[in-house]
């Protein structure tokens, strides 16, 4: 049976009396877009440094690529790549440069330089660039250029330590456009992310860390269901806000609302509004405006925790 791309089991690591990392297990399948969400200091880079073997854990066992990240890891870093939230690219040399050096880092064919890297700064956008110091590039083609470098020895598992911090929207997109099409191509991707629109968009599976422990892992689609029922938001004149409500009751729990506003924990989603607006006619009320909002991956956060994701 072929080992999992990435599997981690009881993984712990302490900087002095501090737990950054307590007990953490992942298990990502073959060909995954995995997001591991948590806000900043819960131990989403620690626990991305031990599996790309930058730190050596304290306790507990990991392998990536079906080698383990202690005992082998020179084989693990000739499978992965990497492209960390602080990486350091030296702003005096051009894109093309630090690609050509990467290659030779990672001992490929010096006839293989020049074409690899062309490739590479075409996926990603830069071709125009490819020659201009890496210290007049924005912050999104920093962070694309960081993407390429990861990219230039085909590695069959990526790390990405919240690639897209600090970005501006459509950057993000363009970042996002290239992971999906990368995981279409069967790498398997670890996102690390503070960002719930990423996570919802890319990723396959997510597990969420608070205080260096895992607190939720799942399909995002099944955890959101686990937290409760959509809510159907409705906006009526004052005055009809009993009948609404009266009405509404019968539906689900209801929610606690402002004045000329009713909600409703609505259990049969989007299928059930038309059934609702026929018992709010019957009772002569009229609807300005409504609208269902679904269970958000924040509010599985404040469900396992209590508080907010901070990227929310």
């Amino acid at each position: 049976m072929r080992t999992a791309p990435i599997v981690a089991t009881g993984l712990v690591r302490r900087f002095g009396d501090v737990v950054a990392v307590d007990g953490v297990d992942l298990r990502i399948e073959d060909g995954e877009i995995f997001g591991f969400l948590g806000p900043n200091g819960a131990g989403k880079s620690t626990t991305v440094r031990m599996l790309t073997t930058l730190l050596i854990p304290t306790a507990g066992q990991a392998s990536v690529a079906g080698y383990d990240v202690v005992r082998q890891a020179d084989e693990v870093r000739r499978r992965i790549g990497v492209a960390l939230q602080d990486a350091a690219i030296d702003p005096l040399m051009t894109g093309r440069e630090l690609l050509a050096l990467q290659a030779v880092m990672y001992g490929l064919p010096r006839r293989e330089h020049r074409r690899r890297g062309d490739e590479l700064l075409e996926r990603v956008g830069l071709t125009a660039a490819a020659d201009r110091r890496v210290g007049t590039y924005s912050g999104g083609m920093r962070r694309r250029l960081d993407l390429a470098l990861s990219l230039i020895h085909r590695p069959t598992v990526l790390f990405l330590d919240e690639p897209t911090t600090g970005l501006d929207p459509m950057s993000r997109i363009t970042l996002w456009d290239e992971v999906r099409s990368l995981n279409r191509e069967g790498t398997t991707v670890l996102l690390t992310t503070q960002y719930l629109e990423e996570a919802d968009q890319l990723a396959d599976r997510v597990a969420i860390i608070d205080h260096g422990r895992i607190v939720r892992q799942g399909e995002p689609r099944e955890l959101k269901a686990q937290v409760g029922a959509p809510t159907l938001w409705i906006d009526v004149d004052a005055a009809q806000s009993v009948a609404a409500t009266e009405a509404l009751a019968r539906f689900g729990e209801l929610r606690p609302a402002a004045e000329g506003r009713v909600g409703v924990g609505l259990g049969a989603g989007a299928s059930g509004v038309a059934e609702v607006i026929r018992a709010l006619d019957e009772r002569g009320v009229g609807v300005r405006h409504l609208e269902l909002h679904e269970p958000s991956l924040d509010d599985v956060f404040a469900e396992a925790t209590g508080y907010h994701l901070e990227g929310a």
